[in-house]
């Protein structure tokens, strides 16, 4: 108990139901979240619908998400049907959840404000530039998710009224001091306990099967004694590992490239300049800018005139400086402007701009700087040999496709022409390839119908970077039962497993039974005795062992309580439960870090009880999912 008041701040229905009030599908073509039409609905809630279309990119915003955090992985799990059909139901009810908040939420009057909605969306640092909300920013963004700003601020205002109803249910949760206490009190608890194990080994010995009975079982459980559709393989393995440590480089080779590159091997000319700022693209701004150029002109000093003339404040202030930068750092017409002055304190002319209008002066200037050879040497020669393998690799994965591909009745030519090995395997089926093999492509490569049933030569397959394979079916069988003799040993062994489970299970009730009816001469009868008592903490090495030790109720004295659970071998452990220890705790503040994850576990519950509450008093119906997806 005590160990789930601790894990429920970090909980994964914490996080679930955070996730609720995250924009999460900002910038992922949402658009069409907003937007409805005539095809196939995928979930309705008293008669408002998701459609297909806001399902599916939902599902594929969330699949990329999973998929950038457990990689290949991840694909792997969607190569199993009820996963995906798991994984898509769940986020559908995540759907289904929001619009059941929202309606909530309008039901109860909750509003949000065009001023709360401005003041969000100024906010976002997806629309921050140097700290500021920048306006250019936020109109691009918009427009590559396909949002007009009407449609992004309804769905901000969507968003926050959840968040509003979610917040209002999470902070009306409290906890006082002497609850907060007695948690504490329940936690620090020890109990005494002893314990006797009853060897489920010896019963699965000791089980009596008759041939009767095995043939039966076989004949009613073929499923288990099926045989997977399995292939032997035959594949040719290509890695660039190792290569570039058997590649050879001279000396000479990295002086040519040197020679050849040398603006790899320097620092960038960077200038400083100042400049007085005009802003604005009107006739009024070019009037301006050309008047101060000609108080320049007539000697006007540039830094006081930038200090009161120029609309780049930052700058201004320090008479127009700005810091040092090289070319493809500026507004280019700014950028070209600037590296065509020649000397120190050289003046352009009215430069426009992205930004307005600009008159820029050179006030230093840094001039590119070659590295010496003896510098940059031993980085030539790495990334000559890294090219030189890749180029290598590239070649033989080129000649390994050609030839596989023009004859693609064996993998020999192939392996001769890259001078690799053909590797050769035992059946195997789907489920338990390994190595390359294991490789989602590659077992779909296998099990294609080229592959598998026309015995053609695969296509090379790139299973990581500078990794690919060539596989081919040398063999194959269908699924089938195997036959009783084959398997008649393992069909005992299982029937006698599960007997066994059903003997030890038996001979515990009895045990146990008997110990609570006062009857301890059973253990004697049975050759078993308890072990040593010993004292156990709820956080116990055991889980198992706590959490049923914990769950019984407190003895009397003198009578100990009897309990039974399965311990790591999942044999049948017997539990005596003689006594409880209670420990005295200080008292538990109301603002400490214990009364907040008790809070918060208990805002978890209030809010996942809402929901239940929601879904059981409205009309939900999955049209979508009642039919097999793609």
């Amino acid at each position: 108990m005590m160990e789930r008041l601790r894990e429920g701040a970090n909980s994964i229905w914490v996080k679930i139901i955070l996730s609720l009030i995250i924009l999460s599908f900002v910038f992922a073509g949402v658009g069409s979240y907003l937007a409805g039409g005539s095809q196939q609905a995928a979930a309705k809630i008293d008669g408002q619908e998701i459609s297909q279309s806001q399902f599916e990119q939902a599902y594929q915003n969330e699949r990329n998400r999973m998929q950038s955090q457990l990689g290949d992985y991840f694909a792997t799990l969607l190569g199993d049907p009820e996963y995906v059909k798991q994984f898509r139901q769940s986020v559908l009810d995540r759907m289904v959840n929001d619009v059941l908040i929202e309606q909530r939420a309008n039901e109860l009057g909750l509003r949000i404000s065009d001023e709360q909605i401005r003041n969000a969306i100024v906010s976002m640092p997806e629309f921050q530039r140097d700290g500021q909300f920048d306006n250019d920013m936020y109109t691009t963004l918009l427009r590559r998710s396909g949002f007009s700003p009407e449609q992004f601020a309804e769905y901000i205002r969507t968003d926050m009224l959840r968040q509003q109803f979610l917040t209002a249910i999470q902070g009306s949760d409290f906890a006082l001091s002497n609850e907060l206490t007695a948690l504490r009190k329940l936690e620090a608890q020890q109990r005494v306990i002893r314990s006797l194990t009853l060897d489920l080994a010896e019963f699965t010995k000791n089980a009596d099967i008759s041939e009767q009975e095995v043939i039966a079982f076989y004949e009613q459980n073929p499923q288990m004694f099926t045989r997977p559709e399995q292939v032997k393989v035959a594949y040719i393995e290509l890695s660039g590992d190792g290569l570039k440590d058997s590649i050879e480089v001279s000396d000479d080779d990295a002086k040519a490239d040197y020679a050849d590159h040398k603006e790899k091997y320097s620092t960038a000319e960077q200038r400083q300049v100042s400049h007085i700022l005009i802003q604005g693209d009107s006739s009024e701004a070019k009037a301006k800018a050309d008047d101060v150029m000609a108080q320049l002109k007539a000697g006007a000093d540039f830094t006081q005139l930038a200090q009161s003339s120029s609309d780049d404040t930052f700058s201004a202030k320090d008479g127009g400086k700005l810091d040092w930068f090289e070319r493809g750092v500026m507004d280019p017409a700014f950028e070209d402007a600037a590296f065509a002055l020649i000397n120190e304190g050289d003046l352009s002319e009215v430069v426009k701009s992205s930004f307005g209008y600009h008159i820029i002066k050179l006030d230093a200037v840094k001039a590119s700087v070659v590295k010496p050879f003896s510098d940059v040497r031993d980085e030539i020669l790495m990334t000559l040999r890294e090219q030189r393998a890749a180029e290598y690799f590239y070649d033989m994965q080129t000649k390994l496709a050609e030839t596989a591909f023009e004859m693609p009745d064996s993998l020999d030519d192939a392996a001769a022409a890259v001078n690799v090995a053909v590797q050769h395997t035992e059946f195997f089926s789907q489920h338990d390839g390994e190595g390359v093999l294991a490789t989602p492509a590659v077992l779909q490569a296998i099990f294609s119908a080229e592959v598998r049933e026309d015995g053609l030569n695969s296509d090379v397959i790139e299973i990581g970077p500078e990794h690919v394979v060539v596989v081919r079916v040398d063999d194959s069988r269908e699924e089938a039962v195997l036959p009783f003799a084959e398997v008649s040993a393992a069909v005992k062994a299982q029937l006698a497993s599960q007997k066994g489970e059903v003997n030890a299970q038996a001979k515990a009730d009895e045990i146990i039974a008997a110990l609570r009816a006062g009857n301890d001469t059973i253990l004697e009868t049975e050759g078993l005795r308890f072990a040593e008592e010993q004292t156990i903490s709820r956080s116990g090495p055991d889980r198992m062992v706590s959490q049923v030790v914990f769950g019984l109720s407190k003895p009397a004295e003198g009578q100990p309580v009897y309990g039974m659970t399965r311990d790591t071998s999942g044999n049948v452990m017997i539990i005596a439960l003689d006594s409880v220890i209670n420990s005295d705790v200080e008292p538990v503040a109301v603002d400490s870090q214990f009364a907040t994850q008790i809070e918060q576990m208990n805002a978890q519950q209030d809010t996942m009880a809402t929901l239940q509450v929601l879904r059981a008093t409205a009309e939900v119906s999955y049209p979508l999912l009642e039919t097999p997806a793609n």
